[in-house]
């Protein structure tokens, strides 16, 4: 990389070195006025006009005298010099204290007068009369004064008012240009509709959640709303290609960056604009485009942008591959992480998406209550099958009416539930898809009680009549049914009530570990009206009746603390361990058969808590280091440093989870020295270095053990 480029991305990072951004984010608040001093000088001087005023008569009747100058002068002489100086300080704070400091002057002039008046009665002296005058000149002067300043404020807050009206509609006038430059990039890129204002929404959530101010997250959303500009520079036959781009294709796409800093860096008003179009496809280990930067030489803005497309991109149907599960995307951007992507950003992006439990950044579609579709028409069996609904220790309520639709006295056998679990939460058939998605399938639900077994290790059907008297209306009319499903580790309940019947389907999963969702289908039917809820409280253990034993890894050989299964992430925990100086844990894991992501690996947990155990009283976490080295995150309790280093005997991901699957033997060691603890591990050629620095009081610390999809078993402690 040459010298100039450097310094230019230098120039162009989120610091003080940033090009100003002058776009205007808010109405803006502007002082009118001058500056006003502190309300210190304005309490002092408030005493110095008392002190005046409540001394100006004994100076006035003062017989003594002082020597000035060799020659002696009466005390008396100073009266007016003390009156001029009194009003000298009201006329000052009238001048800079606005409306507190005309009504504060004016209280005390009047308040002189009664002083005057008295000594003008009782010593029948001529001497007050002059001050009784200057003081009736002062109030007029400060009201004159005061008048003026109003004025002034006035005219200023009109000036002021035309000029956030201008900036609001410069403002608006950028904005609506931005939007109709991606309008236009949208309209020439059919399969990537809507991805600026993701990517544009993706960065803001990046940038506020490193701390940047409301300012610049403003910035940062626009700027990278137009970073794919340069792509109305690229033939549409190449745009809108629909399969993959030959090599000499790909090599006139990369050329967008260069021309969307073309485009934007004409509007000299806002240089910063070009910033993320130019390099948000540079990468953190420097094999990006179009100039190969490298680390934080890459504008901030770039890198943060980086990591907002990648993840759009993942996440989004394109003409040759529907959009990848988000868990998917997950670990690739915990792949990127030092290589495509900044370690930092890429963190956050990864806190983002475990935050996003309902899977809410993706590609936008009209999504009813069926997850995509808002009734189904099914022919034949399975021949439309809803999203997946997913099943989890909330109950989730179905309500939902079915209609016939068959001809010719066929009517079939009506609405089904397919009961399974995948990546994507959808039901597939196609056998790549099956084996890439992990599609599986646990059983067939009709809603007559009829059930097929596939994956389940057993299934329990119980019926009971609520109404002889509610019968099917006609064969072809509808029906209403209520649908109750929950989950609790490896079983499943599901409840089927048509108003003559209560169907319960219970149902023993494989293990625990998996997920579980509906799928509503049919044979012959019409499904409509579909309202799903979900409960905010969760089911008692008890709540759902076990018909098998549940699937245990754990029965191995035991050490000095219980083996502990984690069937999802951070499900179950060892008790905590007191932490003392030196100290190693030694154990055997295994990630479950269910286990296919780098993160289904033992974590270990730095904590304290009353009881000693992880989310007792008074829980305070200080670190979360897992196996797979991703970054623990800092909060009021801690901070955290971690160190990853990739050995020469590091295979790569995939032979790490392998070797994770056949089972590994672990140690883990920590140190401590005051309020810092450094946890050191090294497996499969992954060595990982965490330095966690407790904030505060540091209380008695824990070590625990946890993880996701796997088992531990025969774990050692040695002090």
């Amino acid at each position: 990389m040459n010298r100039q480029n450097k310094g230019r991305a230098k120039t162009l990072s989120m610091d003080k070195k940033t090009a100003d951004m002058e776009i205007p984010k808010n109405e803006t608040k502007y002082s009118v006025t001058h500056r006003r001093p502190s309300m210190i000088i304005y309490v002092l001087i408030v005493v110095l006009c008392v002190i005046t005023a409540f001394n100006i008569s004994n100076v006035a009747r003062s017989q003594e005298v002082i020597p000035v100058f060799g020659t002696m002068l009466p005390i008396s002489a100073l009266t007016g010099v003390m009156s001029s100086f009194g009003n000298l300080c009201v006329i000052f704070i009238v001048v800079f204290y606005d409306k507190l400091g005309f009504y504060t002057g004016l209280i005390l002039l009047i308040s002189q007068f009664p002083v005057m008046v008295i000594q003008f009665i009782k010593q029948h002296s001529s001497q007050s009369i002059p001050g009784m005058f200057t003081t009736i000149l002062t109030i007029v002067a400060i009201i004159l004064i005061y008048r003026r300043n109003a004025r002034i404020n006035e005219l200023q807050e009109t000036e002021m008012e035309a000029l956030r009206s201008r900036q609001k509609l410069s403002q608006r006038l950028f904005e609506q240009t931005a939007t109709a430059l991606v309008n236009a990039i949208d309209a020439n890129d059919t399969y990537s509709h809507g991805h600026s204002l993701r990517v544009a929404e993706y960065s803001e959530k990046i940038a506020r959640m490193a701390g940047k101010s409301e300012e610049e997250c403003y910035k940062i959303y626009y700027i990278a709303l137009l970073h794919d500009v340069g792509k109305l520079g690229i033939p549409n036959e190449i745009i809108n290609k629909n399969g993959r781009l030959t090599d000499e294709e790909y090599e006139i796409i990369k050329q967008h960056p260069v021309m969307g800093e073309q485009i934007l860096s004409s509007i000299s008003e806002y240089p910063y604009l070009s910033i993320g179009a130019h390099f948000h496809h540079e990468r953190y280990d420097g094999r990006g485009y179009p100039d190969r930067l490298k680390g934080e030489d890459i504008p901030e803005i770039a890198r943060i942008i980086s990591v907002a497309d990648a993840y759009d991109a993942m996440s989004s149907n394109r003409s040759y591959r529907d959009a990848i599960p988000q868990q998917l995307v997950r670990e690739e951007i915990v792949k990127g992480a030092g290589t495509q992507f900044d370690p930092e950003f890429a963190m956050v992006m990864q806190h983002l998406i475990d935050i996003d439990v309902e899977y809410k950044m993706k590609e936008r579609k009209a999504v009813g209550e069926l997850a995509g579709k808002d009734e189904l028409d099914c022919d034949e069996y399975r021949s439309e099958i809803s999203d997946g609904i997913l099943i989890n220790r909330n109950i989730t309520r179905i309500h939902m009416k079915s209609e016939n639709i068959g001809e010719n006295g066929n009517y079939g056998r009506g609405p089904a539930i397919i009961l399974f679990d995948s990546l994507d939460g959808r039901v597939h058939d196609d056998e790549r898809t099956i084996k890439d998605l992990i599609y599986f399938e646990y059983c067939e639900i009709w809603m007559n009680g009829n059930t097929v077994k596939k994956g389940v290790r057993d299934i329990l059907t119980e019926i009971d009549v609520i109404s002889e008297d509610n019968d099917r209306q006609a064969e072809n009319g509808e029906v209403s049914y209520d649908i109750e499903a929950s989950k609790y580790k490896d079983h499943v309940l599901i409840k089927i009530n048509d108003g003559k019947k209560l169907v319960k389907i219970t149902a023993a999963l494989p293990d625990s570990s998996r997920f579980a969702y509906i799928g509503l289908t049919g044979e012959y039917c019409h499904i409509s009206d579909v309202r799903i809820d979900k409960d905010t409280e969760t089911i008692p253990e008890d709540y759902i009746t076990r018909i098998a034993e549940e699937v245990s890894y754990i029965n191995g050989p035991q050490g000095d603390i219980p083996n502990v299964q984690i069937d999802g992430m951070r499900s179950a925990a060892t008790d905590g361990i007191v932490l003392t100086g030196n100290m190693s844990i030694r154990f055997h894991s295994m990630s479950l058969p269910t286990a296919r992501l780098i993160w289904h690996c033992p974590y270990a947990v730095i904590f304290y808590s009353k009881n000693g155990k992880v989310n007792g009283p008074d829980y305070k976490e200080y670190a979360l280091i897992r196996l797979d080295g991703e970054d623990a995150e800092n909060d009021k309790n801690a901070t955290n440093k971690v160190i990853i280093n990739k050995m020469d005997d590091f295979e790569g991901w995939d032979a790490w989870k392998k070797k994770n699957k056949e089972g590994i033997d672990c140690v883990i060691s920590f140190v401590k020295e005051g309020k810092v603890i450094t946890t050191t591990t090294e497996n499969f050629g992954l060595s990982v270095r965490n330095i966690t620095t407790i904030n505060g009081q540091s209380d008695k610390v824990f070590i625990a053990l946890t993880g996701d999809q796997c088992a531990l078993t025969d774990i050692r402690i040695t002090k």
